[in-house]
């Protein structure tokens, strides 16, 4: 694992702890709250309710939002396609897989596109044995993840002006 690599698991294991779990505890004092205003005061019990059904949505949006950097559940369900568009909805995406290629390049593929985010247009084909993506961005992306994730695939990456593409071995 790489420094950056652990960077990243510890933000995410802070944003865990100081975050959702939070959070969580917040919401777990309202609903004792909540049943304390039940009998006294039930017009006020149903607006903390509310509150706390917002609350709820809330971490729940945001676990979902961390798992999905750790790994997407929808880049297994419904493939690569799917998951970078849900993570690029205003971005043009286009994907050519062809053959079949492992799911740790795929994923790699995935990881390299979101760290380039945001993105006007989003490329993924199969080139020979390789798989390559191109994306097309108006920001200048931070690259020293993409480069990591790259190299330790033996891939390649080029970068341009609001243009990153790179390719990895199948």
């Amino acid at each position: 694992m790489t420094d950056r690599e652990l960077q990243a698991r510890k933000r995410i294991e802070r944003e865990l702890h100081d975050g959702v779990q939070q959070d969580l505890v917040a919401i777990v004092v309202k609903l004792q709250l909540a049943r304390r205003l039940a009998e006294a005061d039930p017009g006020a019990a149903a607006t903390l309710l509310d509150q706390i059904r917002a609350e709820a949505q809330a971490a729940l949006d945001a676990t979902r939002g961390l798992s999905g950097r750790i790994y997407p559940p929808l880049l297994d369900a419904a493939g690569l396609r799917a998951a970078l568009r849900a993570a690029a909805p205003e971005a043009k995406v286009d994907i050519d897989l062809g053959d079949e290629c492992p799911e740790e390049t795929v994923a790699a593929v995935y990881f390299c596109c979101l760290d380039l985010l945001p993105a006007t247009a989003i490329s993924v084909r199969r080139e020979g044995n390789a798989l390559a993506f191109e994306v097309s961005t108006d920001a200048t992306p931070e690259l020293s993840g993409v480069t990591d994730r790259i190299g330790a695939h033996g891939g390649r990456l080029t970068a341009g002006p609001g243009r990153v593409s790179g390719s990895l071995p199948c």
